[in-house]
């Protein structure tokens, strides 16, 4: 498959922000979702602005992005072009963007 989907996340202690005390839900769904898309042959990239500075440099629409509004993290691309800001995307949101259909198992 041929999609691309790039998650610009928020500064995090660690690659996935599931880690610490108090663990927020959507990191561990969207991290769940992400590897569903994996699986399901869709090319998948996460930078963190406190570990992969040098991706967020890379990519003209995430600076952009956070030239226009510092608070827009997080960040999802599909094929280079900005589909959500500020919140993750549901998997159903995911799946659609990259072509793909949910059975009832799956979400």
């Amino acid at each position: 498959m041929s999609v691309k989907i790039q998650v610009f996340d928020p500064p995090m202690c660690c690659s996935t922000g599931v880690c610490g005390p108090s663990i927020d839900p959507a990191l561990v769904r969207i991290g769940s979702d992400l590897s569903w898309l994996k699986e399901q042959g869709v090319t998948v990239e996460r930078a963190n602005l406190s570990q992969d500075m040098a991706a967020f440099a890379a990519s003209s629409p995430v600076i952009a992005e956070l030239e226009a509004d510092p608070k827009a993290l997080p960040l999802v691309l599909v094929g280079g072009e900005v589909k959500s800001r500020k919140s993750y995307p549901t998997r159903e949101q995911l799946a659609a963007w990259c072509g793909l259909e949910l059975s009832h198992v799956d979400g």
